[in-house]
Formats: structure tokens, C-alpha cells, sequence
């Protein structure tokens, strides 16, 4: 191995917090750059999961409540949480809330990102080596971007005691692109079980599509009255390029049946899959979306026979997270298959392996469980006993601890519970998470096309659209569709995704009425600030010489 001598830095730490906390001590050290597969793989296979805590709940918790896709209720204060739930949900975030407090995750896997470059041989290192390692920085770069605005663009380790700026917005896209483009012909082409879960050529061109689509979401003030979701993209026909990269390897496609490829052996041998984090209810835990999304006494029969599931869940659940109405109206497709990943009105047993409905139905406590697709809460009465009108007093977005307040929203078992893991594991489960998919390719060239970019290989809107619909087996469209039926299309493709907060910013809709957001907070449809979420309040007390995001 080739000796180096590594000059003197300030090493950031790790811890939770933030990245950009400078009271470390400043060390010297030597070090053997790696110059094998298997050190270099050693060396760098810890820098690629930083996002596994936030994506496996308070991220997810963020970026769902915060859309159209669910609310969180709470049940007479059980599942209130401060209001970490129904604050995104109504649009009304605050810096303490902890669904907002993941951020020093990202910024210090930016950190080790960093640490392991140096490691591998800074200027020195081999472009192969840690091009990967870049394109997880940029990825992290990126997750921060979309929900905080400015911030920091760390690719070097800052001196001792230096103060950590932030950037514009849309020079930190602008420096993803660039890095992006970078490392793109230094990344593997491979996709195998060795690959799975890493960042390859495929993941850093979906991630330029997913940046240039939004390119007018990041570059331009979206807080701005004068924005528009309609204005002219320059960055169409890059977006359209990048997708046509993926599309043209040949290595994805849709032939993997849609319930069954989010269920817990789900892995590298998911054709649709490009990026997914990878996730074990044994070696990388913590994954639980079925525990907040199965409804609230779902575990047992009231008895401790079997409830929701076939089988009876040891560990209890949540059942905060609730459809909105205006969510589950989009799965009315007949033939569907997304619609299996949905229950709703009389609940039938879902086989605890498969995650298919059973004839069996739910019950609890003798009781014939059903949930209703319009959410109501609990009326609150002033001190003369009158109930109080809908409005701010009803931020808890409390249902009431009784079945019927347990019950109220659809469902979603999209990524069900395989339950002999969740039970013997506390809740951990198996199942990965995708972060990008062939299937989004498909529908983000379909949406370029639309918006103005050169359609190329004969593909248009209408095609792209029904390849999606035809993998579904749902009806298939015989016109190019609107903006507002490819908007309804992601929704039902990539619900529980993380995509759908993303999607409404970007189609002008965040403001529009959905579940309580516009009842019980009215500002929520009009403060445009709440398309940018407020920075943690931990990572201000940090880095001082920053200011609160507008708005909060």
C-alpha cells in the first residue's frame, strides 16, 4: 500500500446533532490509502446508509404529513406527541418538532462522506474509488436542499473554529449537477446483489432527472408569490437525456408484480428498483412504516387472538397515520392493482406472510372492524357546553380513543408488516425502501415531454403513461395526459414513497385543500414560506451565525 502523509485538519463530529458543530480537536495522522476492491469497499460501506434512520421514520413522518397523502391523528393526547404529528399535517411546523429533527443525520453522513475521501486519498485518491462516495454526498446535499432551502455545501472538511456558511438554494443545485456530472463516467454500470443499495451510474442519473424536473422548484424563489409551476424548465431535455440513459441500459424495467416488490423479501432481484435503501430486521433495524399505518388496536381482537393480520402482533401500533379522503379517492381504477395495497371500509384480515386480504374479517373486541374513508374528529365544546366551530382548536386533530375515533382514514399496507419478524424483532422490519424507481423514470420523462422538452425514441406522454397502467393492470388512456392526470398517477404509483410532498410543490398544488391543513390553520393556504421547512432548533443553537428559514 502507497504511504501518505495527511496535513493537519479539523475533523467534524458525527454526533446526531449536526455536522457543522466546530468544537473538535484538530488532528494529525497517517494513513494507508486503500488500493484494493475490498479495502476501498471496507473503507467506504458505512458512508451510504445515513439516511436509514430519518427514512425509517421522522423523514417519512415529515415529507407524508406534510402532503395530501395522510394526516396524523392523535387519540385524546395518545399519539399526539407534542404535536409532532398534526403540526406538518396542517402545515404549521416548528423548529422543535422531531419530525423535523433529522437534519444532523444527513449533515453528518456529508461529514463522514468527507472523512472517507480524505481516507481514500483526497487529490491523490482514484476517481473509481470515490466517486460513489461523492454521489451519497450529493444525494445528502440533495434530501437537505428539498426540505431546508439554503444550506451549507460541505465538500471539504471546514478548519477549526471556522464558520460554516450557508449557500442559496440554487447554488447548492447547481453544485449537485456539477458534482453529479463529475463523478457520472467514474460510476459502476453493475446492478447485482453487490451493487444493491449503493449508489451506480443509474442512481446519479435518476437523481439529475429528480433535480432537473424540479429545477424551477430549486433555482427560483418558490416562496414567492410571483412563482410559477407552469414557467419554462431550461433543464427539460437534460431531464429527458437522463431518464433515457436508464431506460436505454436495459437494466430495469416493470415485470415485478407492484403489491409484492414492497413486502419484506423484497431486494436486488427487484427489477424497478435503482436505489432502494436497504433494510434487515436483524443488521440494519428500524424500519416500521406498518407499525404507524396499521390501525390503532390492529395488533390483536381485543383478547390477544389475531386482529389486522392473520396472526397476532406482539408488539402494539400506532395507527396515526391516516389517509385523507382526498387521497384514497384516487384508488377508484378498476382492475388496479395499487388497490391492494389500500384497506378501507369493512376490514378484512390480511395474511400475515403475503399481505393479501383474506375473507376473514377483522374483529375486535366481538366487534366487526370498519374504517371510514372521511376522517372526523372529536367535537370540543366551550365552557357553556356548545360545540366549538371547526378551527384552530382542533389542532391536535384529536379522533377520540374509542373504535370509532381508532378507525377513522383508510389505510395503507403498501409496505405490510411480514408478522413473525415483527413480532420477534420489536417491530423491525425487512422491508426496502426505494428511493428511485424505473417506474418514476418512466412517469418524470413523461412529465418533461408534457412540459415543453423534444420527446426522443419515439416515446410520448401517452405511451410512457400506459406502461405504467398496463403493469397495473389498470385502464389505459388513448390521449397524451394532462399535468393533472399525471399528477393523480404519481400519487396512486408512489404513495408512502417520500415523493409526494416533492410533487405537489413542484405542480403548484401544496396550498390546495386536503384533509383539516386549510380549516384548522387558514394561513396554511396562502403562506407560500411552508413549501420550505423551518431549520431545527438544535442545529440554529449550533451554528449561531445562521437565521431561521422566512416564515417561522
Amino acid at each position: 500500500m502507497k504511504k501518505k502523509y495527511i496535513l493537519p485538519t479539523a475533523l467534524l463530529t458525527l454526533a446526531i446533532s449536526s455536522c457543522t458543530d466546530l468544537d473538535v480537536n484538530v488532528k494529525s495522522f497517517y494513513t494507508e490509502y486503500p488500493d484494493s476492491e475490498i479495502a476501498i469497499e471496507a473503507k467506504t460501506s458505512d458512508v451510504y446508509y445515513a439516511f436509514a434512520g430519518p427514512l425509517n421514520r421522522r423523514y417519512n413522518e415529515l415529507v407524508t404529513f406534510s402532503s395530501d397523502e395522510a394526516i396524523g391523528v392523535s387519540f385524546d393526547g395518545d399519539y399526539l406527541d407534542s404535536g409532532n404529528n398534526s403540526h406538518p399535517s396542517l402545515h404549521n411546523s416548528l423548529a422543535n418538532d422531531a419530525c423535523i429533527g433529522w437534519y444532523g443525520d444527513l449533515s453528518g453522513g456529508i461529514t463522514k462522506c468527507n472523512q472517507v475521501i480524505i481516507e481514500l486519498g483526497g487529490n491523490e485518491a482514484s476517481s473509481t474509488a470515490i466517486a460513489p462516495v461523492r454521489a451519497a454526498r450529493a444525494f445528502y446535499h440533495f434530501i437537505l436542499m428539498d426540505c431546508f432551502g439554503d444550506i451549507p455545501i460541505l465538500e471539504r472538511t471546514p478548519e477549526e473554529n471556522e464558520a460554516v456558511e450557508r449557500s442559496s438554494r440554487a447554488d447548492v443545485a447547481r453544485w449537485i449537477e456539477s458534482e453529479l456530472l463529475a463523478i457520472r463516467d467514474d460510476m459502476t454500470t453493475e446492478v447485482s446483489a453487490a451493487t444493491y443499495g449503493k449508489p451506480t451510474r443509474w442512481m446519479v442519473d435518476a437523481l439529475l432527472a429528480k433535480l432537473y424536473i424540479n429545477w424551477n422548484v430549486y433555482t427560483k424563489d418558490v416562496t414567492s408569490a410571483g412563482w410559477s409551476a407552469t414557467a419554462a424548465n431550461e433543464k427539460l431535455n437534460d431531464c429527458i437525456a437522463a431518464c433515457d440513459n436508464i431506460i436505454r441500459s436495459g437494466l430495469f424495467n416493470l415485470s415485478d408484480d407492484y403489491k409484492t416488490k414492497f413486502l419484506y423479501n423484497n431486494g436486488p432481484h427487484i427489477k424497478d428498483f435503482i436505489y432502494a435503501m436497504d433494510y434487515d430486521c436483524v443488521t440494519r433495524t428500524g424500519m416500521n412504516y406498518a407499525r404507524f399505518r396499521t390501525w390503532r388496536r390492529g395488533q390483536n381482537d381485543g383478547s390477544g387472538g389475531a386482529g389486522f393480520y392473520t396472526i397476532a402482533m406482539s408488539n402494539s401500533v400506532g395507527g396515526n397515520i391516516a389517509m385523507t379522503e382526498e387521497f384514497a379517492n384516487l384508488f377508484c381504477l378498476e382492475g388496479d392493482r395499487r388497490n391492494d395495497c389500500i384497506v378501507g371500509g369493512d376490514l378484512y384480515q390480511i395474511d400475515a406472510t403475503t399481505a393479501e386480504k383474506t375473507g376473514n374479517r377483522n374483529m375486535y373486541q366481538g366487534q366487526a372492524v370498519s374504517l371510514s374513508k372521511s376522517i372526523t374528529l372529536k367535537i370540543l365544546y366551550d365552557k357553556d357546553g356548545k360545540p366549538l366551530p371547526m378551527g384552530p382548536a382542533y389542532e391536535d386533530l384529536n379522533t377520540g380513543a374509542t373504535i370509532a375515533g381508532w378507525t377513522q382514514g383508510w389505510r395503507s399496507i403498501k409496505f405490510a408488516a411480514y408478522v413473525a419478524e415483527y413480532n420477534q424483532y420489536s417491530r423491525s422490519q425487512s422491508n426496502d425502501v426505494p428511493i428511485f424507481r424505473y417506474a418514476d423514470i418512466l412517469l418524470t420523462k413523461c412529465e418533461a415531454i408534457l412540459r415543453g422538452g423534444s420527446a426522443t425514441n419515439g416515446d410520448t406522454p401517452q405511451s410512457l403513461f400506459n406502461q405504467i397502467r398496463t403493469c397495473v393492470h389498470a385502464p389505459l388512456i388513448s390521449a397524451n395526459p394532462t399535468l393533472d392526470e399525471l399528477l393523480d398517477e404519481r400519487g396512486r404509483e408512489f404513495f408512502d414513497e417520500n415523493w409526494r410532498r416533492n410533487d405537489l410543490i413542484r405542480f403548484g398544488e401544496y396550498e390546495r385543500d386536503w384533509g383539516f391543513k386549510n380549516i384548522v390553520n387558514p394561513t396554511a393556504k396562502t403562506k407560500l414560506t411552508n413549501r420550505i421547512f423551518p431549520l431545527p432548533q438544535s442545529i440554529l443553537d449550533t451554528n449561531t451565525n445562521w437565521n431561521q428559514n422566512d416564515g417561522y
